[in-house]
């Protein structure tokens, strides 16, 4: 009996000397450096296990640009397919227009013949011309003939020589009676200018613009 006292006793001491040391092994805190270390080296490992990993979701393609697309392309196609007979049936056009001659249109018996003289590179001034042009415009020959032959102004002359041509043209060209005519159109226009210099004083020279005229008339029979 005193032997198993002894045993429980030095039992009871060893265990109370190992819980001191057991306490302050639990008590001993974890070197700075260490623990750092440590704590930041599982705090990571927990994270990652702690979040899984998500799948990222596949890009989806939009459903309307294949939409869009599809029908262009269709379109190109089909304007495609549709220029080139057009162009064939232009080409086919051109070629039967080349190939036909145009007609020549007949004279409409209603038509009024028309008889033109022209007379250019008359020297007189397009402006004084046009004076006189306008009185005539319109007149009977034989009225233009009688105001011509009255006029002072110079560029009547002119005038006159080229109705009295107009009249022969119809008698010889047309079988028309010359004197039974009617002045349907009369024109002036601008011809080329002669330029010259006059000697002035002190040895200066002055501009000179010597204007030319062409000048057309047109008869027309006499209406009854």
């Amino acid at each position: 009996m005193a032997d198993e006292k002894d045993k429980e006793k030095k039992d009871s001491k060893e265990s109370k000397a190992d819980a001191p040391e057991a306490k302050a092994k639990e008590a001993k805190p974890a070197n700075p450096d260490t623990g750092k270390k440590t704590a930041a080296k599982k705090e990571p490992k927990a994270a990652a296990e702690k979040k899984e990993p998500k799948e990222k979701p596949a890009k989806k393609e939009p459903k309307a640009d294949k939409a869009d697309k599809a029908p262009k392309a269709d379109k190109d196609e089909k304007s495609a397919k549709e220029k080139k007979p057009r162009r064939k049936a232009l080409a086919k056009k051109g070629a039967k227009k080349a190939d036909e001659k145009p007609a020549k249109k007949a004279p409409k018996s209603d038509e009024l013949p028309v008889v033109r003289a022209s007379a250019r590179y008359v020297r007189i001034a397009p402006r004084k011309a046009r004076l006189i042009a306008d009185q005539v415009r319109g007149m009977h020959i034989e009225q233009a003939r009688a105001l011509l032959a009255f006029s002072p102004r110079g560029a009547a002359e002119d005038i006159q020589k080229l109705i009295n041509s107009a009249a022969a043209n119809a008698e010889n060209n047309h079988d028309l009676i010359g004197d039974e005519m009617r002045i349907s159109s009369i024109t002036v226009d601008e011809g080329p200018t002669l330029r010259r210099f006059r000697p002035r004083a002190l040895g200066r020279a002055t501009p000179i613009n010597k204007r030319t005229s062409h000048i057309a008339v047109a008869l027309t029979p006499v209406e009854d």
